[in-house]
């Protein structure tokens, strides 16, 4: 347990309460038996990108919303600095040390392969998923529908999920095509730029989310929500200098900004209003008080399809974007919701990560978690209880590799290269390398990069 981290998350105050045996029982009475898991995973948002952790020009009323009525996370981390390793990493509860890739290689899911869907399905979930899935297509073992998910609406090769007005999506194993959707012939676009552009893939995306919690709502479900904005299309910044596609510009249009930046903003700021969609739908069917919801993004923000991270401040506070094991390309703006289990306004800052949700999950649905899992049950930190902390965080990304140990954090930008080491509770921008002033941590640090990458057990 990390009781100084607490302390500063909940104060002398909260201590002393939350330690009462009384309040820990009533709490634990408070839980419904096998509560919905909503999570929520956007596509390259940055820490910076939300009202809510900073941002002063980009419009999240709704996200902000649920903020003020739950609890920030200010130290939750993605599973890579891209895409797929950090899917791999959130689906199995391990980190890159122990999953099968920690870059953005082709990886599709073996039978061998457990994920938290099968887990809850097993458990009397009803599954469901939509976005972009990147483990494998039609006719292979790493479709959804063969590893956990009732349900799945959505993209299933992650390179097309690039394209915002693609040829079709997929429905389970069925392929639906998208009205009025034109694709270029053009040699760099490799299929994913439409030159008409009818049928807007999120919003489709989107209906069929608030669609299942329809269907499902009477019996416990999890729906992962893995959005593509505000993802560039890297293919139509190439061909046409601006890859940041949406409809219309909305509440930007008028602004004196270049067109992607106008895209990146509108892109969020939709993506924002379907969020405060998706919360009213569960106060509507009245399962707020038995859903846990929780909104994150799967790495930090890009420098893409014309678009410069810098434009908005994406990172915040924060050294680094996408592909960086830096904080800005790992460390994101989360926050969890949960009416009477979750503190209005709480905020904690906990190092949590990516492949903690499977132990969370199970938990919650009364199972153990799989003894191969690298993560952590923070059903504690989201009730405002004492929270057993990790040892230290790690991730991998080719041959960069990082360690999060409690306020030290350790970087290594290639093999043979030196450690970088900042103190994150003195720095989080990780301006200052003090690994000279402390060779102590650096000798840890490398021991722990060494261990992380053995097989567990």
């Amino acid at each position: 347990m990390n009781m100084t981290r607490f302390m500063k998350t909940f104060g002398i105050a909260g201590v002393v309460s939350l330690l009462g045996p009384c309040l820990e029982t009533a709490r634990a009475a408070e839980l419904p038996e096998k509560p919905n898991i909503i999570y929520v995973m956007c596509d390259d948002l940055g820490y910076g990108d939300l009202g809510c952790f900073g941002q002063k020009t980009i419009k999240t009323p709704n996200i902000d919303q649920l903020a003020s009525e739950g609890m920030r996370l200010t130290s939750y981390y993605a599973g890579c600095t891209v895409c797929r390793p950090s899917r791999l990493v959130l689906w199995t509860g391990m980190h890159t040390g122990h999953t099968a890739i920690s870059s953005n290689a082709k990886y599709t899911f073996r039978p061998s392969d457990v994920t938290v869907a099968e887990l809850l399905q097993g458990a009397g979930y009803v599954t469901g998923g939509v976005g972009k899935w990147a483990m494998g297509g039609v006719g292979t073992t790493g479709h959804p529908n063969l590893n956990g998910f009732d349900f799945w609406m959505g993209y299933l090769d992650q390179s097309e999920a690039h394209n915002y007005y693609p040829s079709h999506l997929w429905r389970n194993d069925q392929r639906v095509a998208l009205e009025g959707n034109i694709l270029s012939d053009h040699p760099n676009a490799r299929g994913r730029v439409a030159v008409k552009r009818t049928t807007y893939s999120h919003d489709l995306i989107t209906e069929a989310a608030l669609d299942f919690v329809r269907r499902n709502h009477e019996q416990p479900f999890l729906l992962n929500v893995h959005w593509t904005i505000p993802h560039a299309n890297n293919e139509g910044g190439r061909v046409t200098g601006d890859g940041m596609e949406v409809p219309d510009y909305g509440i930007y249009a008028g602004r004196d900004w270049p067109t992607m930046a106008k895209g990146q903003a509108a892109m969020i700021t939709r993506m924002d209003g379907d969020v405060g969609r998706l919360v009213n739908l569960v106060r509507e069917l009245k399962i707020d008080r038995k859903t846990l919801f929780i909104f994150t993004s799967d790495n930090g923000p890009h420098s893409e399809g014309g678009h410069k991270h810098e434009y908005f401040d994406a990172n915040g506070p924060l050294r680094g974007f996408k592909r960086d094991l830096y904080e800005g390309g790992i460390r994101e703006p989360t926050i969890a919701w949960w009416p009477e289990t979750i503190e209005a306004g709480s905020e904690s800052d906990e190092p949590l990560a990516f492949w903690d949700f499977m132990p969370t999950a199970c938990e919650l649905a009364g199972l153990e978690s799989p003894t191969n899992s690298d993560g952590i049950s923070f059903l504690p930190t989201l009730r405002g209880t004492l929270q057993a902390s990790h040892d230290y965080l790690y991730w991998k990304y080719d041959a960069k590799e990082a360690i999060r140990m409690d306020n030290w954090k350790g970087v290594r930008l290639a093999l043979r290269k030196p450690i970088e080491l900042y103190d994150l509770d003195a720095d989080i921008g990780e301006s200052k390398d003090i690994s000279a002033d402390h060779p102590e941590i650096v000798s840890r640090i490398i021991e722990l990069m060494d261990e992380a990458k053995r097989p567990r057990g």
